[in-house]
């Protein structure tokens, strides 16, 4: 199995562009929830515990996450938690309001995306690797948490495997 390392320097690979990563911190939270929001119906109740695909995705991510590092996963697990209560909320509202926020989210997310890609003049991680729809939020925690100074060891191996985040003078052709 790929290392925590491993799996944020082959996504890293594709994000060196500080727009594209700038982008990324708006656009993944974006997509994120929009797929909890869709995923929240059909929903049902075990012991009075909501359980619905969300959640259950959720929970599978999380052990993926604790498998590279427990300090990510607990933060990619407040984040799914409170992206889970939101999507529960929305899957009990009216179909409308439901698959517009969802489909609304997903749309726009993936819109800024690529602009962020566009700067970077690089394709999506996921087109050569599906792994990188899982590990994109993962690289956006990991980021801020860089941006705040924290996990320096990550940052630098990171870094070192993917070269350091610069500005391109403008959009590239690959």
């Amino acid at each position: 199995m790929k290392t925590l390392n491993d799996h944020l320097a082959q996504y890293a690979a594709y994000h060196r562009d500080p727009r594209n990563i700038q982008t990324h911190f708006v656009g993944v939270p974006m997509i994120m929830l929009a797929v909890v929001v869709l995923l929240s119906r059909p929903g049902w109740s075990v012991g009075g515990v909501p359980v619905s695909p969300a959640v259950l995705a959720a929970l599978a991510s999380c052990v993926f996450y604790a498998r590279l590092d427990l300090r990510y996963a607990g933060a990619m697990a407040l984040v799914l938690a409170a992206m889970l209560a939101a999507g529960h909320w929305l899957a009990g509202q009216s179909t409308a309001l439901w698959l517009g926020a969802g489909l609304g989210l997903f749309a726009v997310g993936w819109v800024i995306q690529f602009v962020g890609h566009f700067y970077e003049g690089r394709k999506p991680a996921f087109v050569d690797d599906l792994m990188g729809l899982l590990i994109g939020p993962l690289f956006v925690i990991a980021e801020l948490g860089f941006a705040l100074g924290l996990r320096r060891s990550v940052q630098d191996a990171v870094h070192a495997r993917s070269g350091p985040v610069r500005l391109r003078a403008g959009p590239q052709r690959g």
